[in-house]
């Protein structure tokens, strides 16, 4: 069974940067962010859970439009890893950020979430 591992979250000031790695841990987890696709979500307070930025198997980013220009997600096949670079953060960032790989249209994996929080 595959397990989603996310880390790199904290406190920052407005303006500051994080990186979020998420690990990919399991039987048959070694290729799952080359193979399946993969996206970072977050939830803030109160709020659903939005899509922040996804990636093909074949490479392929969508952002939504408030983290166009200021993250990146990407992704080291070779360590099973999957990254979001958030840069300029805004308190509006600040939320719960979950990994997730949708291995199939009815089977999809989440991490158990990390906290940003970014105080103005």
């Amino acid at each position: 069974q595959i397990q989603l591992v996310e880390s790199g979250g904290g406190s920052v000031q407005a303006g500051g940067s994080l990186k979020l790695s998420c690990e990919a841990s399991g039987v048959n987890s070694r290729f799952i962010f080359r193979s399946k696709v993969s996206a970072w979500f977050r939830q803030a307070p109160g709020k659903e859970r939005e899509l922040v930025a996804s990636m093909t198997a074949g490479g392929t980013t969508e952002y939504v439009d408030s983290a166009k220009g200021r993250f990146t997600i990407s992704r080291d096949g070779g360590k099973s890893a999957l990254y979001l670079q958030m840069n300029n953060l805004k308190p509006e960032d600040t939320a719960v950020y979950y990994c997730h790989v949708a291995i199939t249209s009815e089977y999809k994996l989440w991490g158990q979430g990390t906290q940003v929080t970014v105080s103005s």
